[in-house]
């Protein structure tokens, strides 16, 4: 039986932004992927926003820049927008719509998946539990990624956030099990897409690294399909092939920047510092996607970097980052400031998961105590540092400069760490254990004696017994 060719229709009443308005349309919904000819022949692609009576509303992905309302013909596949789905996609390199760019074939496999996903069945989520380890201390240390999780950087622009970002994908690993990194880079300059692919190179030429990029001179339309088209690949491995898949998407406001753009277009009342009243709906329809699923063997586990414009952690973007994901990773200016990279703020950082993916059985018994009690050790530093600041550090207690002395180790020689250095998690720990001896084993409180008898090496400067010892 033939096809029925799709109908083409030439009535475009208006173009706005990257919007078209078609009219006297029949038979169109919503999500529809169009496909819109140019005069010239060239074609571009599309997605219907919303349809009214016999109007309907276009998102043209590629943008409308010479396009005529006399001589462009629209056409509807009656489809959702779909990719290609299977692991031809680990070791290449595409364009926000999944467009190779690397000089290959074009993709293909034996199904096609609507890129806008379907969310987890909440009886069928399983707690996430296991870890990511991703050789950075901070982060296996403090704050370790569970498979499954959703734990966002929050930084501020000038830091190397996007360099610690491609560091994980790079060195991120789950032991001996299957595991796959997928990673969208949204509305990035031309300069760090070229440092991000140096850094994964060595992982795409092992083949389990899919790479989406979207530059920030490429279409905002595109920039929203994008990290859509990944999460639709990482769910297909995850889910249906049991692999281990990270999802890194850089950077998330540029992404709701796009979003906002949009909505101004389509002349929506703007909410919180004009961005749409849907953005926490909007985000978290791609954070959701994140999880693990009963009876599968497979996680997808997000790592989203976003920056907060002028450092607000208050701005729409984080604040509604921050309620849907499990904690997050906060990088600090003052630290940067000071030479320490990356400059990982413990005290605004936190995995909620962490004890779901760490600890007896997990990572290292020790694992849960130690970092603890790095906090403690963190949280102490910072009133004495404050109490410095007026009285002098000559004024503090010998007490209070044992902790100073711990925090300065903490930051040189536990946080501190060169970008193309991976650490196992037996370094980080003996690190950590390090920065602790520093002080007299009285202080480490959140220890238990079991715990300290095994780990604990007073520093060997102190020159006197430990009295609690």
């Amino acid at each position: 039986m033939a096809v029925k060719a799709p109908i083409e229709y030439r009535t475009i009443g208006s173009i706005r932004g990257p919007l078209v308005v078609v009219q006297d349309v029949s038979g169109v919904g919503w999500d529809e992927v169009a496909e819109v000819r140019l005069e010239g022949g060239e074609l571009r692609h599309g997605t219907v926003l919303d349809v009214h009576s016999d109007l309907a509303v276009v998102e043209i992905l590629e943008g409308t820049s010479g396009m005529r309302l006399d001589s462009a013909r629209v056409a509807f596949s009656g489809a959702p927008m779909t990719v290609p789905i299977g692991e031809a996609w680990l070791g290449r390199t595409c364009n926000g719509r999944g467009e190779p760019i690397d000089g290959g074939p074009p993709i293909f496999g034996g199904q096609q998946r609507p890129v806008a996903g379907a969310p987890i069945n909440p009886a069928m989520r399983a707690a996430p539990t296991e870890a990511i380890l991703t050789g950075v201390s901070a982060l296996d240390g403090l704050t370790t990624l569970v498979r499954g999780q959703k734990l966002p950087i929050f930084s501020v622009g000038g830091l190397p956030h996007l360099e610690l970002a491609a560091q994980v994908a790079a060195q991120a690993h789950v032991g001996d099990e299957p595991f796959a990194i997928v990673f969208a880079a949204l509305g990035l300059p031309h300069a760090d897409v070229h440092a991000v692919r140096s850094v994964l190179e060595r992982r795409a030429e092992q083949g389990d690294l899919a790479l989406f990029v979207n530059t920030a001179d490429d279409p905002i339309v595109e920039r929203i399909v994008t990290p859509r088209v990944a999460l639709t690949v990482a769910e297909h491995l995850a889910f249906d092939l049991g692999r281990h898949v990270l999802v890194v998407l850089a950077d998330l406001t540029n992404y709701c920047e796009a979003v906002r753009q949009v909505s101004a277009v389509r002349g929506e009342v703007p909410s919180r510092r004009g961005y749409p009243g849907y953005l926490y709906s909007d985000i978290a329809s791609l954070l959701e996607r994140a999880g693990r699923i009963k009876g599968v063997a497979g996680s997808l586990t997000q790592l989203p970097v976003l920056t907060m414009p002028a450092g607000d952690i208050t701005h729409p973007v984080p604040d509604v980052t921050g309620y849907i994901t499990e904690g997050q990773v906060v990088l600090s200016p003052e630290l940067y400031a000071r030479g320490i990279s990356p400059p990982f703020d413990p005290l605004a950082s936190l995995s909620r998961l962490m004890r779901h993916g760490a600890g007896p059985g997990l990572t290292r018994d020790d694992h849960l105590e130690i970092s603890a009690q790095l906090y403690g050790i963190a949280a102490r530093a910072r009133q004495a540092a404050d109490l410095a600041e007026v009285v002098g550090e000559d004024a503090l207690t010998p007490s209070d400069r044992d902790y100073l002395r711990a925090w300065a180790a903490f930051e040189t020689d536990f946080v501190s760490q060169p970008l193309d250095s991976s650490r196992s998690l037996d370094d980080t720990l003996d690190r950590a254990w390090a920065v602790a001896s520093l002080l007299p084993r009285a202080e480490l409180s959140m220890i238990s004696p079991a715990t300290l008898d095994a780990h604990y090496r007073p520093a060997e400067s102190d020159g006197a017994e430990d009295p609690a010892g």
